[in-house]
């Protein structure tokens, strides 16, 4: 899906749901789409904010919140570094993060949902969710 269907698709599901679409949310949801480097909450309201200087950072949580409530973002939470979001590909899926620069990269793996379901076959273990992050140096960072 790209950037303008993924924000249509939430603009439709939030409007189904009964939920208001001001000129801020949409371009919560905008910025959030269209950011591949999984912003922070605090990215997103740099973001809105030369078009909306009143827009609080407390607008940008709680459309966050909307948002993984109806399953529509992934939060990844980093402890005291705070938490970014991944509203391109909203479903557990591996992530490639910069020790460096702390970029966020997506990664596709073919049949990594086999892996997970091994796994856990293996283990005896029933699997709610997952999170899978492979850390090192993103090609700028490594010279590459």
């Amino acid at each position: 899906m790209d950037t303008q269907e993924r924000l249509e698709h939430l603009q439709n599901v939030l409007r189904e749901r009964g939920n208001r679409l001001t000129p801020q949310r949409v371009a919560i949801l905008r910025a959030l789409v269209s950011d591949k480097r999984h912003p922070s909450a605090e990215r997103i309201h740099d973001v809105i904010l030369p078009d909306f200087p009143t827009t609080s950072l407390a607008t940008v949580y709680k459309t966050i919140a909307l948002l993984k409530e109806i399953g529509e973002i992934l939060e990844l939470g980093f402890g005291d570094d705070g938490s970014h979001f991944d509203c391109r590909r909203p479903y557990p899926h591996p992530h490639l993060i910069c020790t460096k620069c702390g970029a966020i990269m997506d990664s596709e793996v073919d049949n990594f949902q086999n892996l997970i379901d091994s796994l856990a076959s293996k283990n005896g273990f029933t699997v709610q969710t997952h999170r899978f992050d492979i850390f090192g140096l993103c090609p700028d960072c490594s010279g590459k």
